[in-house]
């Protein structure tokens, strides 16, 4: 029996039915050329704002440039990556994988042992938990097709303990923290609970866009959580420990946790949270234009997504045009409106999507963004200004 009290095979019946829901979330969309949002000789109008620079160019590389996003897969050349330690280098003969910890059967595994397991390709956009409204890191977000295994089967073979609380995956790449005064070496490391390690979905990724993962993607193995911000999603991914208790390091503790103020009995109450599961967001892109006539467009993601509507300066609210082309759960979709009235002059674009549930993505006023104190979590609804030529 299992921590939830299900047999073995119960489990490996739910992983089961978890690969046919593989075969169903890349359904949608299958034979369609990937869409793009501006068409060929269309001419792209300059935003008048725009992020700061880079301050952190070597931690922080190949953020998105909104006015560039031509395709609903992003190349591995024009996709973030951020690095807490460094970019690590790893060889494919030297590495292993141990699952350890509170299980029955501890493993140590090879990248020949991993590859023999099926074969599993999921569609999921990536943003990391700091890009931050309209600040320099705007462009932490881009779209992939990520292949490897899935990890489910994996803990199910090792079996987890009655009494593990959670899993923790450790990186290779390490650095040195001071704790308390005292100075330690530490690897990149962050723990999901076990019903969220469990997922179906989530996946032990070998592979970007149908190549071997990218140095600065986590070759030669990285872990890839669907519907998690990025640092959920560990790179030069070479341990999963099964724990009994919270794994507690900078980033799964002190840092990447958001500071909020909420009134509760009207009294000020400070809440901390740890940065977990995307949160619904939209972002325009770039106004076009082509004879004369103009059209605005976007991204939405964090949330499957059932509308986006756009707001020109100080008018209604407007639906936006989803793209149909190719529609994944843990995607983004693009989104367009055509801007009929476009008068000469300067004018405000604001964006907000709304999930299929209903959910609104709040505006930058909302008390849930406007009493957050910390960067991480940052949904609020982006404007943007661009100028029509008279």
């Amino acid at each position: 029996m299992d921590r939830f009290g299900k047999s073995r095979r119960a489990l490996l019946k739910q992983g089961g039915a978890a690969l046919t829901g593989w075969a169903l979330l890349n359904t949608v969309g299958i034979g369609a050329a990937p869409a793009v949002l501006a068409q060929a000789g269309a001419e792209v109008l300059p935003w008048l704002d725009q992020p700061a620079a880079n301050p952190v160019p070597e931690r922080v590389t190949n953020m998105l440039e909104w006015e560039g996003l031509d395709s609903w897969i992003t190349p591995p050349e024009n996709f973030f990556s951020v690095a807490h330690y460094g970019y690590p280098k790893v060889a494919v003969k030297d590495w292993q994988l141990e699952i350890t910890g509170l299980v029955e059967n501890p493993m140590t595994l090879t990248m020949a042992d991993l590859q023999a397991w099926p074969r599993q390709e999921l569609d999921f956009t990536i943003e990391c938990s700091g890009n931050h409204g309209f600040g320099w890191n705007f462009g932490l977000v881009g779209n992939a097709k990520w292949a490897g295994i899935s990890l489910l089967p994996l803990l199910q073979e090792a079996g987890i303990k009655d009494d593990a609380f959670e899993v923790a995956f450790y990186g290779v790449d390490s650095g040195e923290e001071t704790v308390r005064e005292q100075k330690i070496t530490q690897h990149f490391a962050r723990s999901l609970s076990i019903d969220d390690a469990t997922s179906p979905y989530n996946l032990l990724c070998y592979e970007m866009n149908g190549e071997p993962l990218p140095v600065r993607h986590g070759f030669p193995m990285r872990l890839i959580v669907p519907g998690w911000y990025g640092i959920a999603n560990i790179k030069w991914l070479r341990k999963i420990e099964v724990r009994s208790r919270r794994l507690m390091n900078r980033w799964n503790a002190r840092d990447y946790v958001t500071l909020r103020k909420e009134v509760v009995d009207g009294e000020d109450v400070w809440t901390e949270s740890s940065v977990g599961r995307s949160l619904l967001k939209s972002a325009p892109a770039r106004v076009v234009s082509s004879d004369d006539a103009y059209r605005i467009e976007g991204a939405a993601w964090g949330q499957p997504i059932g509308k986006v509507e756009v707001k020109i300066d100080d008018g209604p609210w407007q639906a936006a045009a989803l793209d149909k082309t190719n529609v994944r759960r843990f995607s983004w979709r693009f989104w367009s409106l055509d801007w009929t009235d476009a008068k000469p002059g300067e004018h405000s674009i604001t964006a907000r999507a709304i999930d299929k549930e209903g959910n609104i993505q709040p505006a930058a006023d909302d008390p849930l963004i406007a009493n957050k104190v910390t960067y991480w979590e940052s949904n609020g609804q982006i404007t943007r200004r661009v100028e029509i030529p008279g």
